[in-house]
């Protein structure tokens, strides 16, 4: 590997570096958001609001699993990024080796822990009766998808480290095209509805992951995947599984908050239930473009840190934030101009677009503060510190989400008292996940001598 390829993180102009970095993150992220919003349109618009029922009362569950499998991929991509700064060449081929075999047992496990609980699961849930076994069907046919998804995660996170962010676009878009031929073909053509969809996914899902790891396989870079090398190195495991964990036990706390927000969105009618399913396709709109940003700070910060670079460390999360949040509000402001049209790709019943408005405009004005909390933890993160924010969006998003749902939400009963739980929670997380990270930087960062930037 070129000294050029190894150091693109750490030198250069980080207001354009960073947005570089992560436009192809933003188009990959976009084109998932649009295949899921494909997946649910061809089943609202083809199958009806029961089907659009059962699989938005998945939407929290589905969350959970991906979003632990995406949180273990931010771990291997910080401490790749790490060694990748201090060309620390053979850590590094053990690192990327260790954490294939974890990410795929990972997989596995998600895997068989959805297939075993997943009507336990979604009754938890509150979820109606009318629409569970859809839901079940939905949920156990998706969750074969996931080795497949964590090879995918775990390709990103390597591809990411690096620098290099196309790699997965190309391989993403090529998957995602696979989706909507299979989605259209599997439920217009078979219809086979709920199952369709979600068999379409499982097979894109799979696809992705396989192609991403080819490709790097084939690479010939140092952070590569050499098919003889892969096993377990004992002194890699613990310091993955030390970053790895926590952040995918993060994602997991996060989504599992919603599983009470979910509950209470189930308390009303079935109606409401298929608007709030209908709206929320706003949120991985907004979040996921976000994370691009949130990407990028991890993997600056860490490669940064790991090069001894305090001022570019610095620069790399102020930068990260300003266009996160400012990303965020263009998109916020997009949605509300057009909320209804944007609810009209989902469905076509006036009552289900009617009570979708209110989510859209608690929800658009709410989704740029969540810069605050998430890019200040993916710089701790890059820190290669991930128990203290883990913690923290435990409370702060977590149990205080919950609280809110016992009490303001069951004092009101009203579901913009349920959607507000969002920002309030958001607000409070980030002010201490701030507290916590500037303390972070300064330990982390005191026997760095100072190196010039170029913000």
């Amino acid at each position: 590997m070129t000294a050029k390829k190894t150091n693109e993180l750490t030198s250069g102009r980080l207001s354009v570096q960073i947005l570089l970095y992560s436009l192809p993150l933003i188009a990959s992220n976009l084109l998932q958001v649009m295949f899921n919003m494909a997946d649910v349109a061809v089943i609202g618009q083809f199958s009806g609001t029961a089907a659009l029922g059962s699989v938005g009362s998945t939407t929290t569950l589905v969350n959970i699993f991906t979003g632990s499998l995406l949180g273990f991929g931010s771990g291997i991509s910080v401490l790749a990024a790490r060694y990748l700064g201090a060309h620390d060449w053979k850590d590094l081929h053990e690192t990327t080796h260790t954490s294939l075999v974890l990410s795929l047992a990972l997989g596995v496990f998600a895997l068989a822990l959805g297939q075993g609980f997943s009507p336990l699961f979604l009754r938890l849930l509150g979820t109606k009766p009318e629409l569970l076994p859809g839901a079940v069907l939905y949920m156990r046919v998706y969750l074969l998808g996931m080795p497949g998804a964590a090879l995918f995660n775990f390709g990103n996170a390597m591809f990411s480290a690096a620098g290099n962010t196309k790699k997965p676009l190309q391989y993403l878009t090529a998957a995602g095209i696979l989706n909507i031929v299979l989605n259209l073909f599997f439920v217009i053509g078979l219809r086979w509805g709920v199952a369709g969809v979600a068999a379409a996914s499982a097979i894109s899902q799979t696809a992705s992951g396989l192609l991403l790891l080819r490709a790097l396989i084939v690479s010939g870079e140092e952070y590569g995947v050499a098919p003889a090398h892969i096993r377990l190195t004992r002194r890699k495991v613990s310091p993955l599984l030390w970053l790895c964990l926590p952040a995918a036990l993060q994602n997991a706390v996060f989504y599992t908050s919603s599983l009470f927000v979910q509950a209470g969105v189930n308390s009303f009618n079935a109606t409401m239930v298929a608007a709030n399913a209908a709206a929320a396709n706003a949120d991985p709109l907004a979040y996921d473009v976000m994370a691009a940003f949130h990407t990028a700070c991890a993997s600056f910060v860490g490669q940064n840190y790991g090069a001894g670079n305090k001022e570019r460390i610095r620069k790399s999360y102020h930068i990260s934030l300003a266009y996160s949040f400012g990303v965020s509000a263009c998109i916020s402001a997009l949605l509300l101009l057009f909320h209804r049209q944007f609810l009209g790709i989902f469905t076509s019943d006036p009552a289900v677009v009617q009570a979708g408005v209110t989510r859209l405009f608690v929800m658009g004005l709410s989704y740029p503060w969540s810069a605050f909390m998430d890019c200040t933890i993916a710089a701790s993160r890059g820190l290669g510190k991930t128990m203290g924010p883990t913690v923290i969006v435990l409370l702060g998003s977590c149990v205080f989400r919950i609280i809110w749902v016992y009490t303001i939400f069951a004092y009101f009963g009203t579901i913009v008292s349920l959607y507000l739980l969002y920002i309030v929670s958001w607000f409070i997380t980030a002010a201490f996940e701030i507290l916590v990270y500037r303390r972070y930087f300064h330990e982390q960062t005191s026997i760095f001598k100072k190196k010039p930037v170029v913000a």
